[in-house]
């Protein structure tokens, strides 16, 4: 009797990324700044690689006047898991990363942002809050593919990327003016 030597296999229809344009307006954007700035203090690397980042954070939760970003961010992420990747997530597991990226040597170098030992990131976000006349340089890479193909991503004011957390990513030198970003993670169940 032959059995077949592999498992019956579904073709993968997960998205490597997604996006929404318009999740904040001009307006809304500067009151995020606003309150990130008010916070900001350099940002830490973990492990040996100290060079890997450039940039300064603030780590901003709902109490600090954000739960309206933290509704209309879950109402979005909702939709686009829904749509594009399916995952079984539980919701936010940590506060949202505000970052400031300064002209001339702001970035960060490629990484993923799954950790080990910590929360179950699953999935991430980058939201836009700079307007992209305001800056040069600063794009959000994701690296996508076994060939080292890279996607880089419209710089629109308002517009929140949305990856697994298990992409390979980096952002670019900001080589004039200044970029804000809000970074999140959403987090589940482990990966079956």
């Amino acid at each position: 009797m032959n059995t077949p030597s592999f498992w019956g296999l579904e073709v993968d229809t997960q998205e490597n990324w997604a996006y929404a344009d318009n999740v904040f307006s001009k307006e809304e954007c500067a009151k995020i700044i606003e309150i990130g700035v008010a916070k900001l203090q350099p940002a830490k690397v973990f492990g040996n690689n100290q060079t890997i980042r450039k940039s300064e954070v603030a780590w901003l939760y709902p109490t600090d006047n954000m739960e309206w970003v933290f509704k209309k961010i879950t109402d979005h992420v909702t939709n686009l898991n829904n749509k594009f990747f399916n995952f079984d997530l539980a919701g936010f597991g940590e506060g949202f990363q505000f970052t400031k990226y300064a002209s001339p040597t702001g970035h960060y170098g490629k990484h993923i942002d799954k950790i080990i030992q910590g929360h179950i990131r699953k999935l991430s976000l980058t939201i836009q809050l700079s307007d992209n006349t305001e800056y040069e340089g600063g794009e959000l890479i994701l690296h996508l593919g076994d060939k080292g193909e890279s996607k880089e991503h419209m710089k629109k004011q308002g517009k929140l990327i949305a990856f697994p957390s298990y992409i390979l990513h980096e952002v670019k030198p900001v080589t004039k003016g200044t970029r804000y970003s809000l970074v999140a993670w959403v987090t589940g169940k482990p990966f079956k």
